[in-house]
């Protein structure tokens, strides 16, 4: 019997519960689908961390509803999960189920092929690699900053926006490196942007310094 089912296109979009907002990468998916023609079924936005289980996710309850044919769109393979081995088995699965899935910003297209999934895993491994840099580069910044004098913590007298700056800065670290404007930082961590760039570019001196 033929399935005369028509292939559903999904789009999965995940935002942090602070730093990151779903507009950015909603308009690559919409951009990217308008360069090929393709009108989105049905949108899938969640704020979760990546390092949830995958059935704890509105992503894990998508997948199982998915049938073979249908297409998994997202803006790069990291907004899948947290860590390598997370993302290979979503792909793994996705690969086993007959699910399409596009990753934008990587360039990457899974279909049931052995060059795919090796290339899922470099793209995933690389992904895994550049999160650590980022934290070791966050603690490496705030030992600078101990061993310069400044005071960390919540010290008595400390402005709000500076206790609200330091808590938030590992996830401000990992957000301009994905090139999300300064604008945007300062709005999540509720100061005025200008506020936000002096502490940054303060960060970067003391770094300098102990180098």
């Amino acid at each position: 019997m033929i399935n005369n089912r028509k292939q559903m296109r999904y789009a999965y979009i995940r935002v942090s519960t602070q730093m990151q907002t779903s507009e950015g990468q909603r308009y690559e998916i919409e951009n990217w689908c308008r360069q090929r023609n393709w009108s989105i079924d049905k949108w899938v936005v969640e704020t979760v961390s990546g390092m949830s289980g995958l059935d704890k996710r509105t992503l894990g309850k998508t997948l199982q509803k998915m049938k073979e044919g249908d297409v998994l769109v997202c803006t790069e393979l990291s907004r899948l999960g947290r860590n390598m081995m997370m993302v290979m088995s979503i792909l793994n699965f996705c690969s086993q189920k007959g699910i399409a899935v596009f990753s934008i910003k990587d360039g990457f297209e899974l279909s049931d092929t052995i060059n795919s999934k090796i290339i899922a895993f470099a793209f995933s491994l690389a992904a895994e690699i550049e999160r650590n840099l980022i934290s070791q580069r966050t603690k490496e910044a705030l030992s600078a900053r101990k061993e310069a004098g400044v005071q960390l913590g919540r010290p008595k007298g400390k402005t709000e926006q500076q206790k609200r700056f330091e808590e938030m800065l590992p996830s401000i670290l990992e957000a301009r490196s994905r090139g999300v404007p300064y604008k945007l930082l300062a709005e999540k961590a509720g100061i005025h942007r200008n506020t936000l760039y002096r502490y940054l570019k303060a960060i970067k001196k003391v770094e300098k310094t102990e180098k």
